[in-house]
């Protein structure tokens, strides 16, 4: 008798450990199936060090590993939609207009009938003052490219299929629905609200400012994070385009500094070029919120799924506010 208190206490917790053990099996399981289902993705990075006259062949030829968007773009409407906001000087606010133009070309050489650039600036009224002072309008003009202002562009009501924002509908721009290829051309920037602004986060451009106002405070309201999936879902375009020749560091999307990182990141899944690419700054990809709903969501965040091709660049740890290094790794 004097054993069978011992004997019972060490089955109780042997009957503890197990369920404890169970219960890790059990999360670790549930976190490989949700890596497991994400679809395999291919996401091409490149060194590439200047805004210089060999940049049209050199996307060109990034581009060329992307079969299924050339065929969209071969014979119809490329519809490059960059990341333009304001006029800082010194600061890379903006997606290079040379980078642009160099884009537009590749897209010209591959078959392209006709490459638009379109964009609606969320902070100045003045879309034209903006492209004029970057110097984009000359760019386009030597490539034969034309713009179009989103903000005032003609639009159509599009139901947004997960309605994460609670919005149900957005009158969103022709231009950009009857696209034969949506491209979305983000800048590489950090941001101090959602940590990077990358090819979705760029979607926010769409929205038109005639409609919702500037600067779209109704995506702010609506909350962020929510706003970004939504325009993924709803738009979801075919390629992603990430300048980051000139990145920016610090306090993004406006006020940060440049930083020059030298590399051009692209891919067909607009989720695993962003985790890609925030990986590249030294950020964690599945501590941005709206990459970890995306990974829910069809796209493919995880590192293990996703196919890197081009060249060996490493990555580097952008500088953040220090509220906000709780995103790094």
């Amino acid at each position: 008798m004097a054993d069978s208190q011992p004997s019972r206490r060490r089955v109780l917790l042997g009957l503890a450990a197990g369920a404890a053990a169970g219960g890790l099996a059990a999360g670790g399981g549930l976190r490989a199936w949700r890596v497991l289902r994400q679809p395999r993705a291919r996401v091409g990075v490149h060194r590439v060090t200047a805004y210089d006259d060999d940049l049209p062949r050199r996307l060109g030829e990034a581009l060329a590993a992307f079969p299924a968007a050339l065929a969209r773009a071969r014979g119809g409407r490329v519809v490059l939609k960059p990341n333009m906001v304001e006029v800082i000087p010194g600061r890379p606010v903006n997606t290079d207009p040379r980078f642009l133009a160099a884009l537009a070309e590749a897209f010209r050489r591959a078959g392209a009938a006709e490459v638009v650039v379109a964009e609606g600036p969320g902070h100045l009224r003045d879309t034209e003052f903006i492209v004029r002072s970057t110097g984009l309008d000359a760019q386009l003009r030597e490539v034969g490219a034309r713009f179009v202002d989103l903000n005032v562009d003609a639009t159509e009501e599009v139901a947004l299929p997960r309605n994460f924002t609670g919005l149900g509908r957005l009158r969103l721009p022709r231009t950009v629905l009857g696209a034969d290829l949506l491209v979305s051309v983000a800048k590489m920037k950090t941001h101090h609200w959602v940590g990077a602004t990358l090819t979705m986060k760029n979607l926010f451009g769409t929205v038109p400012g005639a409609v919702y106002g500037w600067p779209k405070n109704v995506l702010h309201w609506a909350g962020i994070d929510r706003s970004i999936v939504d325009l993924w879902l709803a738009l979801r375009p075919g390629l992603g385009v990430v300048d980051g020749i000139v990145a920016m560091e610090g306090d993004g999307p406006i006020m940060g500094t440049p930083r020059p990182a030298g590399v051009v990141v692209l891919g067909e899944d607009l989720a695993a070029v962003d985790a890609t690419t925030a990986r590249l700054m030294g950020f964690r990809a599945e501590a941005l919120s709206y990459l970890a709903v995306a990974a829910r969501l069809g796209g493919t965040v995880s590192a293990s799924r996703i196919d890197r091709h081009g060249d060996d660049v490493p990555p580097a740890r952008f500088a953040v506010r220090e509220a906000h290094r709780a995103w790094q790794g």
